[in-house]
């Protein structure tokens, strides 16, 4: 009976070796988490034995625990580096269209040759479908998520709708009631121009020219590149006393818009566009900021535009993708346009220590485990994702080396034991 219980002590030790070994070569792999031994005495008994001089059968393993505590951050230059700060894992799939997941927390990922988002076995992370502009998600069901891809083609331009403006007039000026000419300087006194573009993203220059027509009165006219003949406007701005901009009242109330029609625009013998473009909205001058908080000013103080900008956009290219804490995808790019492409999607179990390891620090649920709960990082029990940033082992590895002697002092006096009792036995042996 010895023999056998110092045997399990030898396979027991064993086990606890081969963990702890496991643990130190695995100090530096990302994600992953560390495993302990977990040992449980054997004792076996009939109904009829006596209880009180009954010795025990020895030991045997009981499970081998993975620890899923936090592991701590090394921080990269790569943004598709993530790593989650809490509870939830990242979600794979083998192949674009497959639903067999695994889960893990290593976030090394890259781009494939397709541009999809991949971990070091070509693994495709998933991610929850998001409304480009507001990166609003859609479901937070497993069954819905998507491989995440970069766009590799350029941003698409938009065509300027709205020209937003606001500048002071200098009241000094002098009344001027001749034919408006834009290439004559006396028949204007201030003039600025800004680059708005049309539905192929090509630029055009947009210039205004104000003069003033009377007392607290200015008149604004707009040219089209140099599309001089044909001017648009005048629009009349009014100011009061006090040199503020007079808003006709509403409902609501609406500063002064010069409007460049959009058929005019488009019309080919007009000469505005010349590349097969065109504008399906008018072109509005609006004589305020964009937040409708400024409004154009006469004061006695030179011509000054306080603020000239435009909604257009010409083509983009792709300038940089950033990861948010709720793992929001964001594309930049070159024309200023950004847009949210995915939100990588994290799962959580009821009991993480009953997923199956399959290797390359990922998991797979099991009956044990329960059912993936999909949602949404930083949002409720679910942790917050790191961009730039790597989950380490959570190893330490002075525990490991410690348990490693106390592992092998325990393997020597199980072999102890074993000798002793065939020393015992040879000793029996030998009696005549």
């Amino acid at each position: 009976m010895s023999f056998n219980i110092a045997l399990s002590g030898l396979a027991a030790a064993q086990k606890d070796l081969d963990v702890t070994a496991n643990n130190i070569a695995n100090v530096n792999t990302t994600g992953f988490k560390e495993s302990r031994a977990e040992f449980a005495d054997v004792y076996a008994t009939s109904i009829f034995a006596s209880g009180r001089t009954k010795v025990g059968d020895g030991v045997t393993t009981s499970v081998v625990a993975q620890q899923f505590n936090q592991g701590s951050l090394q921080f990269t230059n790569n943004s598709l580096d993530l790593a989650i700060t809490g509870e939830g894992f990242f979600a794979t799939t083998p192949d674009r269209l497959s639903r067999d997941f695994t889960y893990t927390r290593a976030g090394n990922f890259k781009l494939d040759k397709d541009n999809f988002i991949v971990d070091n076995r070509g693994n495709y992370l998933q991610g929850f479908s998001v409304d480009p502009s507001t990166g609003q998600n859609q479901s937070v069901s497993l069954s819905t998520t998507q491989p995440i891809s970069i766009p590799t083609t350029a941003g698409a331009p938009r065509a300027t709708n709205n020209v937003f403006i606001t500048a002071n007039l200098n009241s000094s000026e002098l009344i001027n009631t001749t034919t408006f000419e834009p290439t004559d300087p006396a028949t204007y006194s201030h003039s600025t121009s800004v680059t708005v573009y049309d539905s192929l993203g090509e630029p055009h220059i947009l210039s205004m020219y104000f003069r003033k027509a009377a007392v607290g009165d200015w008149e604004v006219f707009a040219v089209w590149d140099d599309v001089t003949a044909a001017p648009f406007g005048p629009t009349t701005l009014q100011f009061d006393s006090s040199g503020e901009l007079i808003i006709p009242p509403g409902p609501p109330p609406t500063p002064p818009v010069l409007a460049l029609n959009a058929a005019t625009l488009n019309d080919p013998l007009n000469g505005y566009l010349t590349n097969g473009a065109e504008f399906l909205t008018d072109v509005v001058i609006n004589f305020r900021d964009p937040a409708g908080i400024r409004t154009p000013t006469q004061y006695a103080a030179p011509f000054d535009v306080t603020n000239l900008s435009q909604d257009g956009t010409t083509v983009g290219n792709l300038t940089g993708v950033d990861i948010d804490a709720f793992g929001r995808v964001l594309a930049t790019y070159s024309n200023g346009d950004e847009e949210y492409l995915a939100q990588v999607t994290l799962v959580q179990f009821a009991n993480v220590q009953g997923l199956k390891q399959v290797g390359n620090t990922s998991w797979q649920q099991t009956i044990t485990s329960g059912e993936p709960i999909a949602g949404q990082a930083n949002v409720g029990t679910f942790g917050a994702i790191n961009s730039s940033a790597l989950e380490q082992s959570n190893v330490n590895l002075t525990t490991e080396l410690v348990d490693l002697i106390s592992a092998q002092r325990n393997f020597q006096a199980n072999s102890r034991a074993l000798e002793v009792n065939s020393t015992l036995q040879q000793t029996i042996l030998q009696i005549r």
